[in-house]
């Protein structure tokens, strides 16, 4: 279980424990698209993909978002999570290796809690981040 950080034992510029995953495969979005119940044919039908000018099929932006979910709450609990917000970079394809990262930005106080600000990315094997984001997580 997952305990709540210590507000006076987190330091700004601390970095979380890198999340690396396996590589995306075809097998993870159709799971992914039953789990989810986006079935959009662009995740999963490589012709359609191709239809629409796409190389292959890519994962769906929200499986990304997923991972950053996992970072975030293996730094805290769920129930301390204050805000999770996202930026899509660019497309995660099948076959790319992830790897979620994240470090302490800020600490503050608002409202009598004690808030620590984090950013988190999901990068691709070529270093190039395919989702950035941000949290804030309230500290014991």
């Amino acid at each position: 279980m997952v305990k709540t950080p210590k507000f006076v034992d987190v330091k700004v510029g601390d970095e979380m424990q890198p999340l690396k995953l396996p590589p995306i495969s075809r097998h993870q979005l159709a799971l992914y698209c039953g789990g989810s119940g986006d079935h959009n044919p662009i995740h999963v039908d490589i012709d359609f993909a191709k239809k629409f000018g796409m190389k292959d099929v890519f994962a769906h932006g929200m499986l990304s978002m997923a991972f950053l979910g996992r970072q975030v709450t293996a730094f805290a609990p769920q129930a301390q999570i204050r805000k999770l917000g996202t930026r899509f970079t660019t497309i995660t394809w099948v076959g790319d290796e992830i790897t979620v990262t994240g470090k302490v930005t800020g600490k503050r106080e608002e409202n009598g809690e004690k808030l620590i600000d984090l950013e988190v990315n999901c990068i691709n094997q070529h270093g190039k981040p395919t989702l950035q984001g941000n949290a804030t997580i309230a500290a014991a």
